[in-house]
């Protein structure tokens, strides 16, 4: 063969792997993205990820300890026994539970006229029973009336008679209003409150409902009450409760974007955030907190926790390292969820075998202990991740490791972010009292994410610092187990007739869980769901 063969040959053979290695490139970006598709679909129409869809899973791990030693997984059976679904059957006496703390009304269907004489002998007839037919609950529609308020003046008949005395006249005295020169009464802030942060109900549609009832109430107007209830009569009570979280041991931390058209020195479009910080479920308070930033700079959170030094359970989002003199714990169902995205689906379901589905199973593993030891003092919690938690923590990093990607991107990225983050994944062990997940603060976070599908924006600052407010008070008031509306309703009733800015002390008593709140503040049914 001659030599510029030779050369010829050689480069065709190199343009050949070049296109080979191009095509395998291709071939798994498309694989990729299909599987990104299919999971976002699963995502939209299929069941939640926070389930294992088949039990079997679990059962990659026959001993833990044994999987610490070997430092694998056992393979998933390929025979999976699932027991068959038994209904379960309704309670005797469970809608009378549901509907026990409601008012009733008998209607009582008699005989009556001419009904009432015997068909036969015309003898009226005597009642010798009673059967209860059925029972209903009936709804009634909320209405809006006028409420004027007409104060009397008084004087003293005997005084001022004589020409070296004065009159005496005195004012009856009048309930403050929650705004001054306003139609709007405690009720109806309230009510526009409620429906906007606990309904997601957005104002433009409160509008008309509100001219359903008879009462042309604008969104301009609602936008003001809003604003002024939460800075007039809310903020101190936010106050105060940021106070008190900064005093618990645990706090979880969340956020997400909110759009505010009239910032300064930004464009409408562009994304400003709305923090939460929540107290941990093992303290006493059950608080709530919301804070509105112009960006997503950990300097915000550094601010809000300064005087808190704790335990912090967060994401892995990067700003949350700017927080001082705190021990930082991550959340074990972010990792789940990243390895339940890299098992490759096939039509929607999942391919058995895949390691992402190995990953999810240590996480799941976790969870299992935990839901076993829930009734457990912290003090008990502790020794028991010591004993069997930490076991499947060194078997997962020892898996870890023996694991290669190769192509599937989401996999890579659910190994690459357990090692970055696994000093902060494994502080759970340091005290019974850290949960294992982040999900207290999404939970409380998802009422704000739903109602901005709603209402979109915030056209203020002022209006998304108020939101933030609103916000707080109701997610706290939700975490005590008040009912909302009632509760609003009576800060609407009591704050503005109490110098607490003077006698701070006074706004104790109507903290969420102050205990000292009038009986209609509470929930009576415990059942509800949030």
């Amino acid at each position: 063969m001659a030599k510029d063969e030779y050369e010829e040959l050689l480069e065709l053979r190199k343009k050949v792997k070049d296109q080979e290695e191009k095509i395998e490139k291709l071939n798994s970006q498309v694989e990729n993205l299909t599987q990104a598709v299919l999971h976002k679909n699963k995502k939209l129409f299929g069941a939640s990820t926070e389930k294992t869809p088949i039990e079997g899973q679990i059962s990659l791990f026959n001993e833990a300890e044994d999987s610490a030693d070997s430092g694998s997984v056992e393979p998933t059976p390929d025979n999976i026994i699932i027991s068959t679904y038994k209904r379960t059957p309704r309670k005797k006496g469970s809608k009378e539970i549901v509907i026990k703390d409601l008012p009733r009304e008998t209607v009582e269907c008699v005989l009556e006229g001419e009904d009432s004489l015997c068909p036969y002998c015309a003898t009226e007839m005597n009642s010798i029973g009673k059967n209860v037919v059925r029972t209903e609950v009936e709804f009634i529609p909320p209405s809006v009336k006028v409420i004027e308020y007409v104060q009397y003046v008084y004087k003293c008949p005997e005084c001022g008679t004589a020409d070296s005395s004065a009159d005496v006249i005195i004012k009856a005295p009048v309930p403050k209003p929650v705004m001054k020169r306003s139609l709007a009464s405690p009720s109806t802030v309230a009510e526009v409150i409620y429906q906007k942060y606990v309904n997601g109900m957005p104002l433009y549609r409160q509008e008309r409902d509100w001219l359903q009832r008879g009462f042309n109430l604008s969104r301009s107007t609602m936008a003001n009450w809003v604003i002024r209830s939460s800075n007039e009569w809310l903020k101190p009570m936010y106050n105060l409760m940021k106070n008190n979280l900064s005093k618990c041991e645990i706090i979880h931390a969340d956020e997400t974007r909110i759009q505010c058209n009239k910032e300064e020195g930004k464009k409408a479009s562009s994304q400003s955030f709305m923090w939460l910080y929540r107290s941990g479920e093992s303290e006493d308070k059950n608080i709530v907190i919301f804070e509105y930033t112009r960006t997503r700079a950990g300097k915000h959170a550094q601010q809000f926790l300064e005087p808190f030094d704790g335990f912090l359970v967060t994401d892995a989002y990067a700003g949350y390292e700017k927080v001082e003199n705190i021990i930082r714990c991550l959340c074990w169902s972010h990792v789940r969820r990243y390895f339940i995205e890299s098992i490759p689906l096939d039509k929607g379901k999942e391919i058995p075998g895949s390691k992402g589905a190995e990953g999810r199973a240590f996480c799941d593993k976790l969870f299992k202990i935990e839901r076993e030891i829930a009734s457990l003092r912290p003090e008990e919690k502790l020794i028991k991740r010591q004993e069997e938690s930490k076991i499947v923590l060194e078997a997962f990093w020892s898996w870890i490791e023996t694991i290669n990607p190769m192509n599937n991107k989401k996999l890579s990225e659910a190994i690459t972010y357990s090692k970055n983050q696994k000093i902060y994944l494994e502080n759970f062990l340091l005290d019974g009292r850290i949960p294992l997940s982040n999900n207290a603060a999404e939970n409380c976070i998802r009422p704000f994410a739903v109602g901005r599908r709603g209402w979109l924006f915030a056209d203020t600052p002022k209006g998304a610092e108020s939101s933030a407010i609103a916000y707080s008070i109701v997610e706290t008031a939700k975490a005590n187990n008040l009912n909302v509306f009632q509760y609003l309703n009576h800060l609407f009733k009591s704050l503005p007739n109490i110098n607490f800015n003077e006698q701070p002390q006074l706004l104790e008593q109507h903290l969420p869980w102050s205990g000292s709140l009038p009986e209609c503040c509470y929930n009576k049914n415990n059942t509800q769901k949030d």
